[in-house]
Parts: structure tokens; C-alpha cells; sequence
């Protein structure tokens, strides 16, 4: 696999997930396994039903981040080896990852992803559903070639992933924390994948057995992370700087962490509270809310939350040798924080 390296793809990542990378060789390579992965996605969604290529090359043409597949590439330096295999990791799990974005958008009934009409919107549910089905079939084929552990870690990645949009869909039992029970849910639905693309850039590289570790660690609270961080922006960054209305949680009545922790404090506004009891429509209410929300204890409880998984994430990177793939891994755990502030 031999795709040129586009010149702008490594300063996307830097704009998306704070990728500060000043090594010039690791950013050639980083580049070239990016184009090849896109490649490669591109060969995997086409069919020869035009129905099915058109749905499963919908989200592949609409970009996203490439954390995922990013992650294998990063965690794939600290091996020997370098080949096909990691780049085919790389594109399983960034199939798999879009398989869930079309089921996610039929559970939530989305309009938009990534800028342009969901799949469920621009032809129907059954569609999303089934195109999501097939991506994940497509992910499945490709880690078959990976070998058995490989084809066992995913299938459990797929039980993690499901466990964890299940909890969610469910919510708390009687009795339960919400909020761990909230951060229990993305570090099913988002840390175990970015966890199996660490492992799987290791693996693929021969790393040590303890690197390998280190990296699934690091992934699993890495992701989690992501998610707070993005709990937070939501709340605390204006519309300008989110690329979108401010409160789209509120509007959707999800409960993020920092709500969960206004909730959890008797000293939080009753306005807050009542506000908060369902999916908000009204501009006034959600501006009113997001209002209040970053005068509670909420909002500062999230980020300190979201400080304290950044600081886990760089102590796992402290078992893997110094490099500069080391360096761009701990640079996203303190671009997490500093994007909150």
C-alpha cells in the first residue's frame, strides 16, 4: 500500500485532537499511513449493489477525525515491525467505529453527522441500520487476516461496545451512581475501542507484551477522557468556537457529567434542577440553563474529573520507552485539558 501522504491530514489531527508532533520522519509516516488507511477504507465499502455503496461510503466520504486509526499508526512505533498489518488494524477500527456512528444516529434519530445528512435522514432507518451491519462485517474480514487473538480481541470490543450502548439505553438501576454509572457507559461505548486500537498498533508491531499493556490503558482512558472533555466544551465553549449551537445535550436531554454533578450537589439552583428534568427546545431555556450550569459545582467538578484522567493517561505512557510517538500521545492528553479552559 503505497498512497501519497496528503499534506493536510496531520494538521487536521492537530486542530481536532491537539496532535503537537515536531519529528519530521513520524510525521511522514504518519501522514502515509493515513492516506493508506483511507485507501483502504475506500476499497472495503464498495459493492457491487449501488444501494450498499452508496450508504457505506456516505460517512467514509465525510472525514471525522481518524483518532482511531491515528492511534494504531502512533502505537505501532513501538515495535519493530512495520507493514500492511498495521494499516489493516487501522481501517478495521475506524470501520467499526463508523458502524456504530450509523446505528447511533438511528437511536438518536439524527439529522446531520460531520457535516452532512445521516444516513437514517437521506434514505431511512432500515438503511442506516443495515449499512452499520455491513461496515462491521467489512471490519470483521479484515481482522480475520490479523490472526485469532485479533479476531478475539474485536469480537470483544463489539460485546464492550453494545454492553455499554445498552447500559446507556437502560439507564441506573435503583440504587446506582449515576455517575459512575455514566462513565462506566463511555468507557464502554468510547475507551474500549480507542483501547483496542492502541493494543492492536502494538501487536501488529511486534512491541513488547508490556507496551502492548500499556497502550490498551492508555487508549481506554485516553477515549473516556474525550468524551468529558467534550462533555465540557459544550457547555463552557461559545457557538463561534464549537462550530455549532451551543447545549446540544440539553437540547437532546442527555445528561452529561458535568449535569450529573450539578444533580448529585444539594446546593445546586432548584431553576438548574427543574431545567434539567428533560430535552430543553427553547433557545431562552437553554441558554438560561447552560447559564447556570457554569455557575455550579458541576461544571468544575468535570474538568477536575477530566484532570485526573489526563494525569492517569500520561502515567501509563510512562511505561513506554521515551520517543517521539510517546510525545505526541502525552500532547493530546494535555490538549484535552487545555481545551476545557
Amino acid at each position: 500500500m503505497s498512497s501519497p501522504a496528503p499534506g493536510g491530514a496531520i494538521e487536521d489531527l492537530r486542530a481536532s485532537v491537539g496532535l503537537q508532533i515536531a519529528d519530521e520522519q513520524l510525521l511522514r509516516t504518519l501522514a502515509t499511513g493515513l492516506a493508506d488507511v483511507e485507501t483502504l477504507l475506500r476499497d472495503v465499502v464498495r459493492s457491487d449493489v449501488k444501494a450498499v455503496e452508496d450508504a457505506a461510503s456516505h460517512l467514509v466520504e465525510a472525514g471525522g477525525k481518524r483518532f482511531r486509526p491515528l492511534f494504531t499508526l502512533l502505537a505501532s512505533q513501538f515495535g519493530p515491525k512495520q507493514g500492511d498489518q498495521v494499516v489493516i488494524a487501522a481501517a478495521a477500527v475506524e470501520l467499526v467505529h463508523l458502524a456504530t456512528l450509523y446505528h447511533d444516529d438511528v437511536m438518536d434519530e439524527a439529522t446531520m453527522r460531520r457535516g452532512a445528512e445521516s444516513v437514517n435522514a437521506r434514505w431511512d432507518n432500515t438503511i442506516a441500520i443495515l449499512t452499520g451491519d455491513f461496515l462491521f462485517a467489512h471490519a470483521s474480514r479484515l481482522v480475520a487476516d490479523l490472526g485469532t487473538d485479533a479476531a478475539r480481541i474485536i469480537a470483544e470490543t463489539f460485546g464492550e461496545l453494545v454492553t455499554g450502548q445498552m447500559r446507556e439505553t437502560v439507564g441506573p438501576a435503583d440504587g446506582d451512581d449515576a455517575v459512575e454509572h455514566y462513565l462506566t457507559v463511555i468507557a464502554q461505548k468510547t475507551g474500549s475501542l480507542i483501547a483496542t486500537s492502541g493494543r492492536f498498533g502494538g501487536m501488529m508491531s511486534g512491541a513488547a507484551d508490556e507496551h502492548i499493556d500499556a497502550l490498551r490503558r492508555f487508549g481506554d482512558i485516553i477515549g473516556t477522557a474525550f468524551q468529558i472533555s467534550d462533555d465540557v466544551i459544550d457547555i463552557a465553549s461559545p457557538s463561534a468556537e464549537l462550530g455549532k449551537a451551543q447545549g446540544t445535550d440539553l437540547r437532546e436531554g442527555v445528561r452529561t457529567l458535568p449535569m450529573l454533578y450539578a444533580l448529585a450537589d444539594p446546593a445546586t439552583d432548584p431553576r438548574l434542577v427543574e431545567l434539567l428534568s428533560g430535552p430543553i427546545s427553547d433557545d431562552k431555556l437553554v441558554a438560561e440553563a447552560l447559564d447556570l450550569l457554569r455557575a455550579s459545582s458541576g461544571l468544575e467538578r468535570a474538568r477536575e474529573t477530566l484532570s485526573d484522567y489526563a494525569r492517569r493517561a500520561r502515567a501509563e505512557l510512562a511505561a513506554l520507552p521515551a520517543s517521539p510517538a510517546r510525545d505526541a500521545c502525552e500532547s493530546v492528553a494535555d490538549y484535552l485539558v487545555a481545551r476545557t479552559h
